[in-house]
């Protein structure tokens, strides 16, 4: 609901090919990593179905460690890379998941490759279009159906239950819910944010930003209160060396896998560049590549989803792979975390020129405190006469030219066609009550 998207879809192309093309090849890496050394270990019976889930489990990144270091102001371009493609890259990882748990992978046949593909995208898409459809209708029932427009409550109210909505109804038809919610926002925040009264989009921007950070500190009280249930790790005391070798196998995996992506993807971003200075550079790849490194709260519940009936683990091949999964989440956040503002400090010292700080725009509901993806506001008007907003050719966006090209497109047909029904910026509807723009726009 709070990003910006004009970041996101000016660097959309590179980051899908990172979190969407990239998990694929580290989930591959991964996959034929653990084949290769687990058959080989004494730690319970694995088909491949499970080996292949082990690798959408840990191709799973948390990259809130290095979000919290990196200031968007100095780098915005490597700020909505990392940002993004930990998004989409969730959102991957668990459609991947449900596609290998949706298939009979006992008798694997060269079919079955082109069946596992075509499913992937069946999700991928479908989930994308419901959250498209939920953000719309939302947005039609605020603007053309909803009479209460003096009641800010239920203004709210209407915002959080068509969300979560969208969540339900991507998980009664088996879709990827997360990937269904972030369209949804987006969409919301597009053209539903726009439809209600001033008082209701102050309170919609803080009830999300505080129910995001409520959710994310339950998450990892979970996630620390789970390494304490001291049942799993029976399992695993007799053998101690197994688990620590699996969990080392593991991370030197990540390392290889997010490594195997990374740095060629970049050379392929990079070929399409003119200018040296568009180009993600070394030091850049290098603080991508150790952001995806730590793994968290997603690895963890397909992990369990995976590796556990009815709550308990009852095999000690299952035993051995909840508890690497915890000992590898906890390892890399902590470690890894910790390492991360050395590094980043160390390939890219702060400059000395002072940035100018994040000005707030009432248009966009961004968040309170930090905008999410670079540190410029969703102008409309340069894309419209389709002149770009100068800033220093050091920070240029990847892919401007054909990128921009397409937003102008899009912009026009979103003035034409989709705002007059669905309302939006400059769209709003003049009845009684409903909110009346302060700016020019």
């Amino acid at each position: 609901f709070q990003v910006k998207k004009k970041q996101f879809f000016r660097n959309f192309i590179t980051i899908m090919l990172f979190g969407a093309i990239g998990t694929l090849i580290s989930c591959a890496v991964i996959s034929f990593g653990a084949i290769q050394f687990f058959r080989k270990m004494d730690i319970g019976s694995l088909d491949i179905g499970d080996f292949l889930a082990i690798g959408a489990i840990f191709a799973a990144t948390d990259s809130v460690c290095t979000l919290q270091v990196l200031n968007q102001d100095e780098t915005p371009l490597l700020y909505s890379l990392v940002f993004g493609e930990g998004v989409v890259n969730d959102a991957t990882s668990v459609v991947l998941f449900n596609a290998i748990q949706s298939f009979d992978l006992t008798s694997v046949d060269p079919s079955i490759a082109l069946h596992f593909i075509g499913n992937f995208l069946y999700l991928f898409l479908t989930s994308t279009m419901l959250g498209v459809l939920a953000g719309l209708v939302s947005a039609y029932i605020i603007k053309t159906l909803y009479f209460g427009r003096h009641s800010t409550d239920r203004e709210v109210a209407i915002m959080i239950l068509m969300a979560y909505l969208s969540y339900m109804l991507a998980e009664l038809f088996y879709l990827s819910g997360i990937l269904t919610v972030f369209f949804c926002g987006i969409v919301m925040s597009h053209y539903t944010w726009h439809n209600v009264t001033e008082s209701s989009r102050i309170t919609t921007k803080h009830t999300f930003a505080t129910l995001s950070f409520v959710a994310e500190i339950f998450i990892f009280l979970y996630v620390g209160m789970d390494a304490l249930d001291i049942e799993k790790w029976r399992f695993v005391s007799d053998s101690p060396g197994t688990s620590i070798a699996v969990s080392s196998i593991l991370l030197g995996l990540i390392l290889i896998g997010r490594a195997a992506f990374v740095f060629p993807l970049s050379f392929l971003s990079n070929l399409a560049k003119k200018s040296p200075n568009e180009k993600i550079d070394l030091r850049q790849q290098v603080i991508i590549w150790w952001a995806g490194l730590m793994r968290g709260a997603v690895s963890i519940a397909l992990a369990y989803n995976k590796f556990t009936s009815s709550g308990h683990t009852h095999l000690r091949g299952n035993a051995i792979m909840i508890t690497s999964t915890i000992t590898v989440v906890l390892f890399s956040t902590m470690v890894f975390g910790l390492m991360t503002q050395p590094l980043i400090r160390f390939l890219l010292p702060p400059t000395n020129q002072s940035t100018s700080a994040v000005s707030s725009d009432p248009n966009t509901p961004k968040s309170v405190t930090v905008p999410l993806l670079g540190h410029q506001q969703d102008s409309e008007v340069d894309d419209i006469t389709g002149h770009d907003v100068p800033r220093p050719s050091s920070l240029r966006m990847l892919l401007t030219t054909p990128t921009h090209t397409v937003h102008r497109y899009w912009r026009k047909f979103d003035d034409t066609f989709m705002r007059p029904v669905f309302g939006g910026r400059g769209f709003v509807p003049f009845v009684p009550g409903s909110p009346t723009e302060r700016s020019p726009h």
